[in-house]
């Protein structure tokens, strides 16, 4: 069977079967495709096309296009080649970060050296070619994740006694996602490793190594900016060097003015410095009588 995949124009533009943003667009992400390949930049469009929760598609051919779309018309998600001549996708997902109003960026690509690179980018996901249908569909689920994490409205300023009055209104705080993966090479090979899997993180010069109960593993990002990061989710500094996840956490003790926490079989020492801030995270987690 023979499959014709929409022609791709060496401009930027929206997908036919999407409705371009504006009066009587289509709902759903805003998506800009980067590939320097035509056949390859067709295959995706193709399938992001076929999924309903994609609403406009635009294609561009290099970052430098890539770039010039974004002036005219923003965009929610960005899925990028890497290899490209010219600005390749690391370099495009270096200037998308400096935007006041920064899309996400799915990298796309035959290549898994990157992966390590790509998640000091914040890239929210990395999908390896040949791309896979139902691998495309969880990547763009993962888009939508973020994306309500940083907008899913509350209501205020209820009226008890008519229920009148109510607003929407967007938290300051944001809502946790379900999960995050991140991408860890171990022994030449690139793997994803949850989140929530992860007891605790170490810092090792400008790397941390990230313990999960099976293995460890060495990711190029500071434990600040792990920190910074994964601390809405229940990771607690307790150490200048060592950051633990709460949800590992089975007990605390007190011996002699030292405190230590375990993590499952893991024990590991509390700094004097942490250890209120600690204990103050951990008692807003316990049940109030």
């Amino acid at each position: 069977m023979v499959v014709t995949l929409p022609p791709v124009t060496t401009e930027p533009s929206v997908e036919p079967t999407r409705g371009a943003d504006g009066p009587g667009a289509s709902p759903g992400l805003r998506a800009l495709l980067v590939d320097d390949e035509a056949p390859t930049l067709s295959e995706l469009a193709f399938l992001l096309g076929e999924d309903p929760r994609v609403g406009s598609i635009r294609t561009a051919a290099s970052a430098t296009e890539a770039l010039r779309a974004l002036d005219d018309t923003p965009v929610d998600v960005v899925f990028s080649d890497i290899s490209m001549p010219g600005l390749d996708g690391m370099d495009l997902a270096r200037v998308l970060a400096r935007f006041a109003d920064r899309p996400q960026v799915v990298f796309v690509t035959a290549y898994d050296g990157y992966a390590v690179d790509a998640f000091d980018l914040d890239a929210t996901d990395y999908v390896m070619k040949p791309v896979r249908p139902e691998r495309l569909a969880e990547a763009v689920r993962r888009v939508l994740d973020r994306q309500t994490e940083k907008s899913v409205p509350t209501l205020d300023s209820v009226d008890p006694t008519t229920g009148q009055g109510a607003r929407l209104s967007t938290p300051q705080a944001p809502v946790p996602v379900p999960d995050e993966v991140i991408p860890v090479e171990l022994a030449g090979v690139t793997t994803f490793v949850q989140r929530s899997h992860i007891r605790f993180a170490q810092a090792q010069g400008d790397y941390a190594r990230l313990h999960t109960a099976t293995d460890s593993h060495l990711v190029r990002v500071s434990l600040n900016a792990l920190e910074e990061r994964w601390g809405q989710y229940g990771f607690v500094r307790i150490h200048r060097s060592t950051l633990a996840s709460m949800a590992h956490i089975t007990a605390v003790t007190m011996s002699h003015g030292r405190c230590t926490v375990t993590l499952d079989d893991v024990v590991l020492q509390v700094s004097r410095r942490h250890t209120r801030h600690l204990r103050e995270r951990l008692a807003r987690l316990s049940p109030r009588a």
